[in-house]
């Protein structure tokens, strides 16, 4: 049966059909600072494409759970759109945003630079309370580079051995650290970052027609509990999310984990879905949902 005859008889078995492999991610920029769990390098060429399919670039690019913020890096970096704006609820996350619109990645950069880095170091600076914003950032830089995973969330612990028995110091490359604090400098003034619920950002630009949105929440849906281990916060009504992004006048792209019943509120709301071959954190094959108005681009 050709292709063609099999998207009239079963346009469902189209919807999840993809022969893209898996991204090598070491041939993607690596923009972010952060080490982030669910973070989507891996996905910055479909990004690209999105970007791409559409009419004329949009001008502003929204991501309500920005996290490590790769795809609105990589957005600016590139000159995908002319603006971003970066929502993130997470205080420590937070900092490290709040200080690069700030002014203040040099001064991380710098602080990296000349961090003298050992387990005593490493737990005298986290133990510290009173500081301010900058300080608060490299707290959190610290504490992803040297927890397990990158994790954020309450409960995280320290790498005890790490890759080659480098314990702390695995994740830890001041120099690469600090030129991304620099690098991302150059770009700062197109970003604005907020503190907020995402959910309500996108109710606040839903009828921007010039305006899109890169949608990565938090993978809670279908039971999942991941999300609940690696995010403090980790609560979201997804059926509203899906209900909001129906509201949308510009696009979005929405990423999710591969669940029946994100597949169904997809159907529910009129969404179109593809599956997208990535590789986990321990190089193991996996697919996502990526979920949007029109996916059509995604066939060739």
């Amino acid at each position: 049966m050709n292709e063609s005859r099999q998207q009239l008889l079963f346009p469902e078995l189209h919807n999840i059909v993809d022969t893209h492999r898996p991204v090598n991610v070491a041939s993607i920029p690596q923009r972010s600072p952060f080490r982030y769990p669910g973070g989507k390098t891996w996905f910055v060429p479909t990004f690209r494409e999105w970007i791409g399919s559409l009419h004329s670039n949009p001008e502003i690019l929204i991501e309500p759970f920005a996290g490590g913020g790769i795809i609105s890096l990589t957005a600016l970096f590139e000159n995908l759109v002319s603006y971003v704006i970066m929502v993130e609820i997470d205080e420590d996350i937070a900092a490290v945003w709040q200080s690069v619109v700030n002014g203040d990645s040099e001064w991380l950069a710098e602080r990296i630079l000349s961090f003298d880095l050992t387990r005593e170091t490493l737990i005298k600076e986290i133990s510290r309370k009173e500081c301010d914003i900058k300080e608060k950032a490299f707290q959190t830089i610290l504490k992803n580079r040297t927890f397990h995973g990158g994790i954020l969330a309450d409960g995280a612990g320290m790498l005890k051995y790490g890759e080659n028995g480098k314990g702390i110091s695995s994740r830890w490359y001041p120099r690469t650290l600090a030129k991304r604090f620099v690098d991302i400098r150059s770009i700062a003034e197109k970003l604005t970052y907020r503190r907020d619920d995402g959910l309500d950002v996108i109710r606040e630009y839903s009828d921007r027609e010039d305006v899109v949105f890169f949608i990565d929440p938090p993978y809670t849906a279908g039971g999942k509990k991941a999300g609940r281990r690696l995010y403090r916060h980790c609560t979201l009504d997804h059926n509203r999310l899906f209900t909001l992004c129906e509201s949308i006048k510009g696009n979005f792209l929405m990423t999710y984990d591969n669940a029946e019943e994100v597949k169904a509120m997809a159907k529910k709301h009129g969404f179109q879905y593809r599956l997208v071959p990535m590789k986990n954190t321990h190089h193991a094959k996996m697919e996502e949902l990526v979920i949007g108005k029109d996916l059509i681009w995604m066939d060739n």
